[in-house]
């Protein structure tokens, strides 16, 4: 598989700086929350360091599928929700973590389920950015992320191909 043109592969000591990153920008709220919501499968990961750092001992999935052949979105499929306990009163002082919000699909999705929890993704598109409240870095919408988990060690073609170096 090549890389597309806008690629942003991702180490996982720079998602780890990220979520922390993403962590601490959440912490300026100084809100007591319930618990985190992390949607999976991306979301696993970040709410796992965001929970560390916030010291949030209440985590829940709502798995929601929408890249089923890793390349583009399909059919939105919720094959989860979340918990009876945590929907109750909208979602208020529930934090919401996602890896990326792309399109802002899946997020909408979440949303609907939730709208008075706070939305946090590490990274963010500018179709999806208007449905979260916290992210970290934007990138543009025809970059394709490499998230560390989807990755293994190989050669990485130089940005300026034809540069004899």
């Amino acid at each position: 598989m090549s890389l597309p043109e806008k690629a942003f592969p991702v180490s996982w000591d720079q998602f780890h700086r990220d979520a922390r990153a993403l962590a601490w920008r959440i912490s300026g709220a100084e809100r007591k929350w319930r618990g985190i919501v992390c949607i999976t499968r991306g979301g696993l990961v970040p709410a796992a360091i965001v929970s560390r750092e916030l010291n949030i001992r209440l985590i829940e999935t709502v798995c929601v599928a929408s890249y089923h052949d890793y390349t583009s979105q399909g059919e939105m499929s919720v094959l989860k929700e979340v918990s009876s306990d945590l929907l109750e009163s909208g979602g208020e002082d529930v934090l919401i973590v996602d890896d990326l919000t792309d399109t802002g699909k899946t997020a909408e999705i979440v949303r609907s389920m939730l709208p008075k929890a706070h939305f946090a993704t590490v990274y963010a598109k500018p179709k999806g950015r208007p449905m979260v409240d916290t992210f970290v870095t934007e990138v543009s919408q025809d970059t394709w992320i490499y998230f560390p988990w989807d990755m293994g060690f190989t050669y990485q073609e130089p940005i300026a191909k034809d540069h004899a170096g």
